[in-house]
């Protein structure tokens, strides 16, 4: 931004962070040479960032990159998530950056990733006991007694270990408590699925399933034995050759490490 609140659209003042997304698409395409042809998804939330007391803005002697702008939305408590997608219109690339709110994709229970069945390959699953924890400490808005705080814990027979999470701005003691909760079950299991290799089968068709959407995923083979909720976070498709049929590499995170608006 080196116009400053990106020429004008802003300061925001309970803003709907869907439309500060699109604002920095609209500043960065309205510049000299910027216009890359991306359309941007209308999509609305029920989300507000900045107040009459500290609104949201942009410095020009800061010079903020226009992807910071986007970062800072997504950042917010509930806020909206975004992917992008290409498709042919002709002769030409169709771009879009898809918002969704409050969230993108769906819990899919009509398909699934199975060993043995569309799972070609995988990565294997990692296992991380630096961030186990099955007691979370909510630290909220406010100081000394008046701070607010919320204690989210589970017994499971295991060594009682501890984390302390910090949300300065957080002044609902609901959303707290719903986010550390949040990050007691994240934090609750170490086990994760980042990619597997899949081939076209009825129980997923390449194409049937997007970025955002959740999958069972069930490893059964000589190096792993997992079942659980994974969410996509990107996919490449391969297309068929002489080495082998189409196959689409999809990336993916712990479902549960992830929470929603609405």
């Amino acid at each position: 931004d080196v116009h400053g609140n990106l020429d004008g659209r802003g300061p925001w003042v309970h803003a709907d962070p869907c439309r500060v997304i699109r604002d920095a698409w609209a500043y960065c395409q309205a510049q000299p040479d910027g216009n890359v042809r991306v359309a941007v998804d209308t999509t609305t939330s029920r989300v507000t960032v900045g107040t009459p007391a500290d609104p949201y803005s942009t410095a020009w002697w800061e010079a903020p990159p226009l992807s910071k702008v986007v970062e800072d939305m997504v950042a917010v408590a509930g806020g909206p998530e975004w992917t992008e997608t290409v498709a042919w219109s002709g002769s030409t690339p169709s771009q879009r950056i898809r918002i969704g709110w409050p969230r993108l994709g769906t819990r899919r229970q009509d398909i699934s990733f199975t060993s043995g069945i569309n799972i070609a390959s995988t990565a294997p699953v990692q296992y991380d006991a630096d961030n186990y924890a099955q007691v979370i400490i909510g630290l909220g808005a406010g100081q000394g007694r008046s701070r607010r705080r919320a204690v989210d814990a589970a017994r499971n027979g295991r060594l009682r270990l501890e984390h302390v999470l910090e949300l300065p701005d957080e002044k609902s003691q609901d959303r707290l408590a719903a986010r550390a909760r949040t990050e007691r079950v994240n934090r609750s299991v170490i086990g994760e699925v980042t990619e597997v290799v899949l081939r076209d089968h009825p129980a997923a068709r390449i194409g049937a399933f997007q970025v955002g959407d959740d999958i069972r995923v069930r490893l059964n083979d000589e190096w792993s034995q997992y079942d659980g909720w994974a969410r996509i976070t990107g996919w490449l498709l391969r297309p068929p050759s002489d080495a082998g049929p189409e196959q689409v590499t999809v990336q993916l995170a712990r479902a549960d490490r992830f929470s929603y608006g609405a």
